[in-house]
């Protein structure tokens, strides 16, 4: 896959001085949503998160068939399986337009509080909330301190095509998840356990095997007590105790869970207007579903690697890279592959040429996740002659049946242990880009709720 074209941008650095003007203290605030109004067709309007499917264009294109001219929110999204298209700025633009249109027209109407969302999908039912995150208190550099910081390493390049897109829109649509850490179940189990006593809002069958979506209205008593909840899994000593470290040090409370180059996105786009606008502007607020990291319903599958114009042996460059702290076995299927791996986190797969499986184990990697080592390997090799690009591929059996395409090849990386990711985040800072993803591509997030961007 190319790389996505940079479309004249320019993104603003990261570390901007914060604004003098008052900030929420808690990082977040109650939202003020967008949901389409009455009669249009669900179905149509929820399609999946814009980054899923970026090697698979007829998946894309049945999408398109599917919602033919209703309204959608495919409208208001540029799906990442397009960004090498000649028509980039057009398509933004026709987006744009879109958003102003379906306000105008009132297909989307106001709804103001959190919603309690229920998503049920491949045998297993997952809750969150939506809240608007305090863009002031969220950095994604590396060595990120906020109270709300990546868990992953992020792509610069990835954000400015999502720039282009936010820059001038009336309008976002979220599709980041972002975690946190409540063994006790404080925040959104109890709406749960009361779902029944809440309003419902939109119940929708999901379209391309994508499960079933509802969310219901929590009510100003529940949500009084969700703030409360979250404000004593943010004190300082609490935190200390639950992370083992030093009282003092910098609390996380919202780590990003899924979605980190959208809410990038977001920060570097208040980051431009943040000078010039007032501390109330919608620009410095971001919409997200949060998840308890303890439900047991999330699942955190690996993103494995899809390399194209492969012109070297892999296996070869792989072991001289590694030297004698690699070792190698070929396996006789995927499934074999898939299973030796498993969640051994000092082991990988490589697919190809054609239908060949190995299984690489690398002694004594950085850390406890072998990618740590293996991802600068890929770097190094896009920077030559060696292969072209690299994609990131949500699900094993996408990754397998793509990897043996002529020119191809994959690595198939290690399931992450969810019980060690916060710890990993708080103690050693985030993960290698595109580590892990919770749950497989038709698991993720699809468009229901917008929210507006610019002053309406």
């Amino acid at each position: 896959m190319p790389a996505a074209p940079h479309l004249g941008l320019r993104l603003i650095p990261n570390r901007a001085k914060p604004t003098t003007a008052m900030t929420p203290d808690h990082g977040f605030r109650l939202p003020l949503i967008h949901l389409p109004a009455a009669g249009i067709d669900l179905h149509k309007w929820a399609v999946v998160a814009c980054d899923q499917y970026t090697s698979e264009p007829a998946y894309w294109e049945a999408v398109e068939r599917e919602v033919g001219e209703a309204p959608s929110t495919l409208c208001l999204i540029f799906p990442e399986v397009h960004l090498d298209d000649v028509d980039a700025a057009a398509r933004i633009e026709r987006i744009q337009a879109a958003m102003r249109d379906y306000l105008a027209r009132g297909l989307l109407v106001e709804h103001r509080g959190p919603i309690h969302v229920e998503r049920r999908v491949g045998g297993r039912t997952r809750h969150g909330l939506m809240l608007e995150l305090d863009l002031e208190r969220y950095d994604f550099d590396a060595a990120s301190t906020s109270l709300i910081r990546p868990t992953e390493g992020t792509i610069v390049a990835r954000i400015a095509p999502r720039v282009a897109v936010r820059r001038g829109a009336a309008l976002e649509l979220p599709h980041v998840m972002v975690l946190i850490d409540d063994p006790e179940g404080t925040v959104i189990e109890p709406l749960t356990r009361q779902r029944d006593a809440l309003a419902p809002l939109y119940d929708i069958e999901l379209m391309a095997g994508g499960g079933h979506v509802s969310g219901r209205a929590v009510d100003a008593p529940r949500a009084d007590r969700v703030v409360a909840a979250l404000d004593a899994l943010a004190d300082p000593h609490a935190f200390a105790r639950r992370y083992r470290v030093p009282d003092g040090t910098p609390v996380m409370l919202f780590p990003v869970g899924d979605g980190n180059h959208s809410l990038a996105t977001a920060k570097a786009t208040w980051n431009e207007i943040r000078a010039t606008a007032g501390p109330d502007h919608p620009g410095r607020f971001a919409l997200v579903e949060i998840v308890n990291i303890h439900d047991p319903a999330l699942v955190f599958e690996p993103i494995h690697r899809l390399l194209f114009g492969v012109t070297v042996d892999l296996r070869d460059a792989l072991t001289q890279a590694f030297g004698s702290a690699l070792h190698w076995a070929e396996v006789a299927s995927a499934a074999a592959m898939r299973e030796q791996v498993g969640s051994h986190s000092h082991r990988f797969g490589l697919i190809g040429p054609g239908a060949h499986f190995w299984v690489g184990e690398i002694d004594g990697a950085p850390t406890a996740l072998g990618l740590d080592a293996l991802q600068p390997f890929i770097d190094r090799l896009l920077e030559g002659p060696a292969i072209a690009d690299v994609d990131y591929i949500h699900g094993d059996e996408v990754l397998e049946r793509l990897a043996q395409a002529p020119g191809h090849a994959g690595v198939h990386l290690p399931a992450l242990d969810k019980s060690e990711l916060l710890r990993r985040v708080v103690h050693k800072g985030p993960l290698p880009r595109k580590t892990f993803s919770i749950g497989e591509a038709n698991e993720k997030r699809y468009y229901v709720e917008a929210r507006r961007i610019t002053p309406g």
